[in-house]
C-alpha cells in the first residue's frame, strides 16, 4: 500500500512479495480475530480492538517490509488505482491480482488451521444493506485517499503508519468495520469466524470498494496532481 512498485526487482520477486504480504495480512486479521472472541468471553467490543490492533500494526510491518520489494500494494484496488495513475504497468496488473487474491485465501487457511478450525469454511456472518456498502466506499475512499496524500504531499516513509493508522480508525468508524479490500473480503468469505462474510454479501462490498477507491483516485489526481 506504499504506491508505486519499485523497478528493480523482478516480477517474479514482487509478485511473491504481494502474495506473502496479503496471506500475512488474513492470517493476522483472522487469527486475531478468532483468538480475540474466545479471549474476550463473549465481549465483542473487546474481540473487535484485539482484531483491530492486530491488524493495524502488522499493516505497518508489512508495508515496511516490503514496500521496497512491491510496493506493498497488498490490494487488488490499490493496484488498480496505482496502474491507473501509471505507477505500474497494466500487463503486471493480472499478476499482482492474482498473487493477492491467492495470497489472500491462503492466509485464511493459515489462521484456521493455527487455531485448529478447518482450513476453509463458508462464512455466515451477514454483512448487507446499504450502511455496510456506504461503509466500504468511505472506507476504501479514505484508505486511497491517506496513500495518495501522504505519498505525494510528504513521503512514502510516512505511508505505513498512515496506513496503519487508518485502518484502526477505520474498524472502529465504519458499520462494516472496515474489509477496504478486495481479495480480503472475497477471502474471508471462507472462514466461518469472527472476521468472516457471508458469500452473498461480498460482491456487493467489492464493488463498494472499487467505487470508493476510484473516487479518491480522481479526486487526489485534481487535487494533488502526480
Amino acid at each position: 500500500m506504499s504506491g508505486e512498485a519499485p523497478q528493480d526487482p523482478s516480477l517474479g520477486r514482487r509478485v511473491a512479495a504481494e502474495a506473502v504480504g496479503t496471506a500475512l495480512l488474513l492470517a493476522t486479521v483472522v487469527g486475531s480475530g478468532i483468538m480475540g472472541e474466545r479471549l474476550a468471553g463473549g465481549n465483542v467490543a473487546l474481540a473487535l480492538l484485539a482484531n483491530t490492533l492486530a491488524t493495524g500494526a502488522v499493516l505497518v510491518a508489512l508495508i515496511l517490509t516490503l514496500g521496497p520489494v512491491s510496493g506493498a500494494q497488498l490490494n487488488p484496488a490499490v493496484t488498480l488505482a496505482v496502474a491507473w495513475e501509471r505507477g505500474l504497468p497494466w500487463r503486471e496488473v493480472p499478476a499482482y491480482l492474482a498473487a493477492q487474491f491467492l495470497g489472500a485465501i491462503g492466509g485464511v487457511a493459515v489462521g484456521d488451521l493455527m487455531f485448529d478450525l478447518p482450513a476453509f469454511s463458508v462464512s455466515q456472518h451477514a454483512r448487507h444493506g446499504p450502511s455496510q456498502l456506504l461503509s466500504e466506499f468511505v472506507a476504501t475512499f479514505g484508505l486511497l485517499a491517506v496513500i495518495w496524500g501522504c505519498s505525494r504531499l510528504r513521503s512514502a516513509s510516512t505511508v505505513p503508519f498512515a496506513v496503519g493508522a487508518y485502518i484502526t480508525a477505520a474498524y472502529w468508524f465504519t458499520a462494516s468495520t472496515s474489509f477496504a479490500n478486495p481479495a480480503v473480503t472475497l477471502a474471508r468469505s471462507l472462514t466461518d469466524t469472527f472476521a468472516g462474510i457471508r458469500p452473498a454479501d461480498v460482491p456487493g462490498f467489492v464493488v463498494a470498494e472499487l467505487l470508493g477507491a476510484g473516487a479518491a483516485t480522481l479526486l487526489f489526481r485534481w487535487m494533488v496532481p502526480a
